[in-house]
């Protein structure tokens, strides 16, 4: 195990800058999630670590090694991608053993470790087979237990579940956590599923336009995001923006939207009397209001059975409510809806800065 330190870390190709001095410290043993919209640069940083692309400037160490300049195969990583790249001619057992036939081990020691992973990943029974003959989530376990059998320092992970259906994407974000818990190997994971970001990391980064956005536990993210790019990225369903007007009156605060809806602001907000906002609330800390509220026109009903999602607009701005209660809403119909104040936040409207006090 090792931890990986991203120090300045710049990347362009040709007069392309792909990625503006990124610095990112990796924990020894933690899992840490690079996520981010497609085109963020998160799959080339990856590729840095591990010694596929060139670094334009800065430096990458892995545990107390420089590895700039070193050839992929001398960092004492593994990397599992997004297509598998298993071989077609060779069986479950030789796709795992054959990093090691290269680097001629002996045949029992070889042996040994392919019936160690082949335990862990429930691949004993399929060591024979051939990939073609293994479903989606059967060969990117083969994937895996290929990089296990390597003992690496660290794993990196290049978007492993985007080829698989729903239901085997999120049986397999658990078999990779619990494979990260039972081996304690450090993990680097690259992904533009928030979901797969919440649920499997010690640590996210946030990405945007080869910049950090933010970076943190998947709880800090959620309940205090920097800015509204990650209170909107971090979250399913997204949060709710609504545009309005700070105003401050007599030491209360509160938001004017433009139908002049005011709402009371989250008490730890800052800003200034006057100042364009948006006012962010997450879909299921919004209730249904008794008096006052936000007046919103319900366009879609979803439910889902636990929950049902409706789908509403105010003032042309769309607003997602997620209910626990089961609701007959109509369509066209107008329902008011109350934010949980101590659970909103406060940006600035030009910047997407939170405004705290």
């Amino acid at each position: 195990m090792a931890s990986v330190t991203i120090q300045s870390v710049k990347k362009s190709f040709g007069a392309v800058d792909i990625l503006y001095g990124v610095d990112i410290a990796i924990d020894d043993g933690s899992f840490t999630v690079l996520v981010g919209p497609s085109g963020c640069g998160k799959s080339t940083l990856l590729r840095m670590i591990a010694g596929l692309e060139e670094i334009s400037s800065g430096e990458i160490r892995i545990g107390d090694k420089r590895v700039n300049d070193l050839p992929p195969k001398q960092r004492d990583i593994a990397m599992v991608f997004q297509n598998y790249a298993l071989y077609p001619h060779m069986t479950v057992g030789k796709n795992m053993a054959f990093s090691l036939s290269l680097a001629k081990m002996e045949t029992s020691v070889i042996d040994a470790k392919v019936a160690r992973a082949a335990e862990i990943l429930a691949l004993t029974p399929l060591l024979d087979r051939y990939p073609r003959q293994l479903s989606g989530g059967q060969r990117q376990r083969v994937a895996m237990g290929r990089a296990i059998v390597r003992d690496p320092k660290v794993f990196l992970f290049d978007e492993p579940l985007s080829n698989l259906d729903a239901k085997l994407r999120v049986a397999m974000r658990s078999e990779i956590k619990e494979l990260h818990q039972r081996l304690k190997t450090t993990c680097v994971y690259v992904t533009h599923d928030q979901i797969e970001a919440m649920t499997m990391a010690d640590k996210i980064v946030v990405m945007r336009d080869g910049r950090i956005e933010q970076t943190g536990s998947p709880l800090d993210l959620y309940d205090r995001p920097v800015n509204s790019f990650v209170a909107g990225f971090i979250g399913s369903p997204a949060m709710n923006f609504l545009p309005g007007t700070l105003r401050l009156q007599g030491g209360a605060a509160h938001v004017e939207l433009g139908d002049g809806t005011q709402l009371d602001a989250p008490a730890n907000a800052g800003g200034s009397d006057g100042q364009p906002v948006l006012i962010g609330t997450r879909p299921e800390h919004l209730t249904l209001a008794t008096e006052g509220g936000i007046p919103s026109q319900v366009v879609v009903v979803e439910p889902t059975g636990a929950e049902t999602l409706v789908s509403c607009r105010h003032e042309g701005a769309e607003l997602s409510v997620v209910f626990r209660e089961r609701h007959n809403f109509a369509p066209g119909s107008t329902i008011h809806l109350l934010p949980d104040v101590q659970r909103s936040h406060l940006f600035d409207a030009s910047s997407g800065q939170r405004l705290v006090a």
